[in-house]
């Protein structure tokens, strides 16, 4: 049967989200979506932001269960499926709200957006020399080519078991980082260590711990650059350029993993990023957060926004360094470093050479590391499985939307 094809206008409504204006905006705080808390599949809900909203914007601004969000800017069409995780979600300015027709499956249709994302569809819809934006009127002419409605449902359901796989895996990931962060809390912050009831308390301190600053227990400390070319380097494949965008606190966010040339990656053998190192965020919006290198994308490198820490193995247990690093303490206190003396957000190597985190005696420290070290590794297992799925599911995604599949 012969697909039908329309303009988006046609198959759905969207309106683009709120203008932010503090000195303009009215009535209760809410929470809302801007373009960076959205992935191609998936939503970034570390931390919302909070904006005005009257009473008769709900409706205009709101977000519902089945509602595709879309950039207008940064990566114009990169979207994702909401669900629902936060009641009373909005949108701001920079983000399309589309809602199809009775006539279009929502997930179909994000499946359509990626297809055509993938494909490069959205590039001669674009405006603005150095910032792309895909406005609406624009986005209103996004043509879509669909089957009947039960095929329509079909196909998405064939893709979203793969995506509720990977979904099922992400949940697993998070609880065995939470169960690591949980236990590094209880025994070093809340010393509910094994043994801390015979272990005598000075000022706060367990006996046997010490204070030490990261350049005395490391073996490298530093970060990269942009490689020459810019953003334009990039390839769809090659050597792995981790920045800010991939490092979140305690979590690697391989959306918007960059690759770059065996040339380019020549020019940053310096910031080769190996085993067991950690990756901090030294600039910006994100500054200070931070996490393991992920194993299944070494050796990468890394650009001028994130730094390596390399722990030296003899003298501490790199898990048990970063979990400190991340502590709300010690984030605290880098944050506090990051906003001295310059007007955007920095740290410097010296600042991380210079910081000091408390060990703890080492039999206790070696057997956190060990336990930690357990869950990282499942937790990379559970990476790798998803990184197969989908592209077993990239595999399939262009032969179904492209009606070559018979359903």
């Amino acid at each position: 049967m012969r697909w039908a094809t329309k303009p988006l206008a046609e198959l759905a409504d969207f309106r683009l989200g709120k203008m932010l204006d503090e000195k303009k905006n009215r009535g209760e705080l809410l929470p809302y979506l801007a373009n960076v808390n959205v992935r191609w599949g998936e939503f970034d809900l570390e931390g919302p932001r909070e904006m005005r909203f009257e009473h008769d914007e709900m409706e205009r601004y709101g977000l519902t269960y089945g509602d595709i969000v879309m950039c207008e800017g940064g990566e114009p069409g990169r979207c994702a499926l909401w669900k629902e995780a936060v009641p009373g979600m909005m949108i701001q300015k920079a983000l399309h709200r589309i809602r199809p027709h009775a006539c279009l499956d929502n997930r179909f249709l994000y499946y359509s957006f990626l297809h055509l994302g993938r494909r490069g569809a959205f590039h001669s819809l674009l405006t603005g020399a150095t910032i792309k934006h895909l406005p609406r009127e624009k986005l209103a002419k996004v043509e879509i080519a669909f089957p009947p409605l039960e095929d329509q449902r079909r196909i998405a359901t064939i893709l979203s078991a793969y995506d509720d796989l990977i979904e099922n895996n992400k949940r697993r990931m998070t609880l065995l980082e939470e169960a690591a962060r949980q236990l590094y809390r209880e025994w070093f912050v809340r010393l509910h260590f094994p043994g801390h009831e015979h272990t005598p308390i000075t000022d706060g301190v367990p006996e046997g711990w010490r204070k030490v600053s990261l350049g005395a227990i490391t073996t490298k400390i530093g970060s990269g650059f942009t490689p020459r070319g810019g953003e334009s380097s990039y390839l769809a494949q090659g050597v792995p350029l981790i920045r800010s965008q991939n490092v979140y606190d305690d979590l690697f966010q391989e959306n918007g993993l960059a690759f770059v040339s065996e040339s380019h990656a020549a020019d940053l053998a310096g910031v080769t990023v190996e085993s067991k190192d950690i990756l901090l965020n030294i600039t910006g919006a994100s500054v200070a957060r931070c996490c393991m290198a992920p194993e299944r994308y070494l050796p990468a490198r890394v650009n001028q926004h994130v730094m390596i820490i390399r722990v030296d193995p003899e003298k501490a247990d790199p898990f048990l360094v970063q979990k400190a690093i991340t502590s709300d303490e010690r984030k605290r206190q880098l944050l506090s470093y990051a906003q001295k003396g310059s007007t955007r957000e920095a740290l410097t190597k010296e600042m991380i050479a210079n910081f000091e985190i408390a060990l703890p005696a080492e039999a206790l420290m070696w057997q956190f590391g060990e336990m930690a070290s357990t869950s990282f590794r499942q937790r990379e297992v559970l990476a790798s499985q998803n990184q197969k799925l989908r592209a077993a599911r990239d595999l399939l995604l262009p032969r179904l939307m492209n009606g070559e599949i018979a359903i």
